[in-house]
């Protein structure tokens, strides 16, 4: 049989594409990963990554990493480089490929592309570091993010001109980028300031984003149960990230019935939360998140999504504990066990009150900015312990931002 000419290839998986695009907008998913299949069997870079994006999250049946980074590779040999910068992404995993100095080749070529998301994630990793000349192309980076359409850049940009971190107080600037958000209804971020974290030494310019695998060090706080105390985790952008990102998701804040294993509201939990479905993360998060299991001696595959909380005067969440019950368990992946450890890190400043509170070692940790508490919820055995009992005590004035990340046994996540 006659091959096609490649003109005619390029056509027919062009159409295939345009297809599959206008199928996922009316959300006829089957049908959109049949046609990103035939073009990307034809070549076509972005059916490819479309078709890579899927495996990865199981939309077209069971998640299947192995073949999206297949994809990606092949996407990414075309000369894709938002494929380099999911494969970048993919390997902060650390399971369906290695984390190794490709994240940063691949990370520098999203950057050279003016990708939105790897410039903002570049740019706060530069904003991590304190010489002056990496505090400036932090500020670089996140304008050229803005300048590309990406909200939280913006946000973040906003927040570094107004309290003149990495340059001189730009008031006027700061000013003139809440002005172009306020229509599109983002509001302003709390106050949060964090002391820039201590880094791995690395020549200015350069691009180590492999330090979110060296944490600092866990103070211990109490033994029963176990405590711990990380400071300066996350630095100040860090910190504007996760609640720039959760905030236009916060719901109710709900609880898990012990019988039947729902989601249920509660008086016992007053706040409002946001989760980060994987499908929806980009890189900057991931890292974060990445940063945060390592903090907690665990690796990223085996957490949950993460949730960042909003407590408000008077919002509290009284005396619990984290593991979960038979039942919720044999519902969401059994097979990664319960809740080995929890981490928690402070987002913002808290006026009064907010503290988290472990009544059996009678400690209380208040909040820092970019400060985590990491306890463990089962005992040397693996059993679920009650000595776990913690409670978020009520915010008295202010309001308080958490971001909590709970990490199973067992691997959780599919990479």
């Amino acid at each position: 049989m006659d091959t096609p000419p490649a003109n005619d290839t390029r056509a027919r998986a062009d159409a295939l594409h345009r297809e599959a695009t206008a199928c996922v907008a009316t959300r006829d998913l089957d049908t959109a990963a049949a046609r990103y299949r035939e073009a990307a069997a034809l070549g076509h870079p972005g059916a490819q990554l479309e078709l890579a994006r899927m495996r990865l999250h199981g939309i077209d049946g069971p998640a299947d990493a192995a073949e999206a980074v297949n994809w990606l590779q092949q996407a990414e040999a075309a000369g894709h480089p938002g494929a380099a910068y999911l494969l970048a992404l993919v390997a902060l995993g650390g399971t369906a490929l290695p984390r190794d100095a490709r994240i940063n080749t691949r990370m520098m070529l999203a950057v050279q592309h003016r990708l939105p998301p790897a410039l903002r994630a570049v740019a706060i990793h530069f904003g991590r570091k304190p010489d002056p000349a990496d505090q400036t192309r932090c500020l670089q980076l996140l304008q050229a993010a803005a300048d590309g359409g990406d909200v939280v850049a913006a946000q973040l940009l906003a927040e570094r001109l107004a309290r003149g971190e990495g340059c001189p107080v730009q008031l006027e600037s700061a000013e003139a980028l809440w002005a172009q958000l306020d229509p599109l209804g983002v509001p302003r971020l709390p106050s949060i300031e964090a002391a820039i974290p201590a880094q791995p030494e690395a020549a200015p310019g350069t691009l180590t984003l492999e330090d979110a695998l060296s944490p600092p060090p866990t103070v211990a706080l109490a033994t029963t149960p176990r405590v711990g105390r990380v400071e300066a985790l996350l630095s100040a952008d860090e910190c504007r990230l996760l609640v720039a990102s959760a905030h236009p998701q916060l719901r109710r804040s709900m609880t898990v019935d012990p019988v039947t294993g729902a989601a249920v509201d509660h008086p016992i939990r007053s706040s409002s939360d946001a989760s980060f479905d994987p499908l929806n993360e980009d890189f900057a998060l991931r890292l974060v998140q990445l940063r945060i299991a390592r903090a907690a001696g665990m690796e990223l595959i085996n957490a949950e999504q993460l949730i960042v909380l909003r407590y408000a005067p008077g919002q509290e969440y009284r005396p619990h504990r984290d593991y979960l019950p038979p039942s919720t368990l044999a519902a969401d992946h059994p097979a990664a066990g319960n809740r080995r450890r929890t981490i928690c890190v402070y987002l913002n400043a808290v006026e009064e009150g907010g503290a988290t509170a472990f009544p059996r070692a009678g400690l209380s940790v208040s909040p820092v900015p970019g400060q985590a508490v990491v306890f463990d919820n089962l005992d040397a055995s693996g059993k679920a312990d009650p000595e776990s009992l913690h409670a978020g005590e009520p915010v008295v004035a202010g309001e308080k931002w958490l971001a909590t990340l709970w990490l199973r046994e067992r691997p959780y996540r599919a990479f």
